[in-house]
């Protein structure tokens, strides 16, 4: 009988290391893992691009105070919107419905106060719980009932509107009837200066808003659920998160924060017009979110890109009015920067393929 190999004995002294191998990245491929870390920084490049770009062409007034302040007070509603919009689409959703529902909101709040002649808070409340409401319903649609968000709020767009135009019978309510039924409906207008500029309280709403939601988005439960929801819901479901309560709270925080732009919006215009129901606010709000890096696939992106999105649209559309351009430049401009976006959020997503 042989002896048995010593297998053990035999290996001592040889070569411990085990073989690797170096995967050297290219400076693009860094640059994509960084732009997949960090998706608010697409949209600040362009922001600064944009801002350096008429800043040179359209000459030192550009760049005043006052300039700048004026671009913040013009995107304040719009920015309030694409806030809501995005927690939406963060979930692989859309919300058609959003700018509408802003419409009927600051429509009850201001026939509480003109033709009902109730308090302001009981006026708010009412503009805010519609809105809310609004948002449930189509939460529980797209959740319960698992009916694809483009279809639902599509519908639901066309419910609203229909029913802000029967409701108000489309009647303008002045802001003089407004400001003399109570003062609290323009809080908004409200301005300070600091130093050369003017500030709204408009726009630090808005401001505000995007820090709580920066809070919410990245140091609460609910703000990671949202990602989760988004990004793999069945994952979610598996991680023990309840998709359909994310979903539904998601789309009711949504009308909440619609019912904000109503107020904001007041204050912005003055006179409440139930016509401005056929304006795009859903659009520009949809917009804002695409350009400020959200993936319309859900579960990537950042709240502050989407702040930065909102003034990349404002800071183009004031720069090509101080150079005299046909406005239409615009309109073809921003939809490069739409086509653009999508086109690098698919590249930087192949980082998580």
């Amino acid at each position: 009988m042989t002896q048995a190999q010593d297998f053990e004995s035999a290996s001592k002294g040889a070569d411990q290391n085990v073989a690797h191998f170096e995967e050297r990245k290219s400076a693009l491929s860094k640059l994509q893992h960084i732009l997949h870390g960090n998706p608010a920084l697409v949209p600040l490049i362009v922001l600064l691009g944009l801002i350096a770009f008429f800043g040179i062409f359209a000459g030192d007034r550009f760049f005043r105070a006052s300039t700048l302040t004026l671009v913040m007070q013009q995107v304040a509603v719009v920015g309030i919107l694409a806030a809501a919009q995005t927690l939406v689409i963060l979930t692989a959703g859309i919300d058609l419905a959003i700018g509408v529902i802003m419409v009927f909101s600051f429509v009850i709040m201001g026939n509480m106060v003109v033709s009902y002649g109730m308090p302001a808070g009981v006026a708010l409340l009412a503009g805010f719980l519609m809105a809310a409401a609004c948002g449930f319903a189509n939460g529980t649609l797209v959740a319960r009932l698992k009916l694809p968000p483009f279809i639902v709020t599509l519908g639901t767009w066309n419910i609203i509107m229909a029913i802000c135009l029967i409701y108000s019978r489309n009647e303008t309510m002045r802001e003089a009837d407004v400001t003399a039924a109570t003062p609290w409906l323009h809080v908004f207008a409200i301005n300070f200066s600091v130093g050369p500029a003017v500030v709204t309280l408009g726009v630090i709403a808005m401001i505000l808003l995007y820090v709580a939601l920066w809070f919410m988005l990245n140091h609460t439960a609910f703000g990671r659920h949202i990602y989760a929801v988004g990004d793999d819901p069945e994952a979610a479901e598996l991680a023990g998160i309840s998709t359909k309560k994310v979903l539904i709270g998601v789309y009711t925080l949504a009308g909440v924060i619609a019912g904000l732009a109503a107020w904001v919006s007041i204050g912005r215009n003055g006179s409440i017009s139930p016509s401005s129901v056929v304006t795009d606010f859903n659009l520009q709000a949809i917009t804002a979110t695409v350009i400020g890096g959200i993936s319309l696939f859900g579960g990537r992106g950042s709240i502050l890109g989407v702040l930065f999105g909102t003034l990349i649209v404002g800071i183009m559309s004031m720069g090509l009015n101080m150079m005299n351009a046909d406005p239409q430049w615009k309109v073809l401009l921003t939809g490069v920067l739409i086509i653009a976006a999508v086109a690098v959020d698919q590249w930087i997503r192949k980082v998580s393929a």
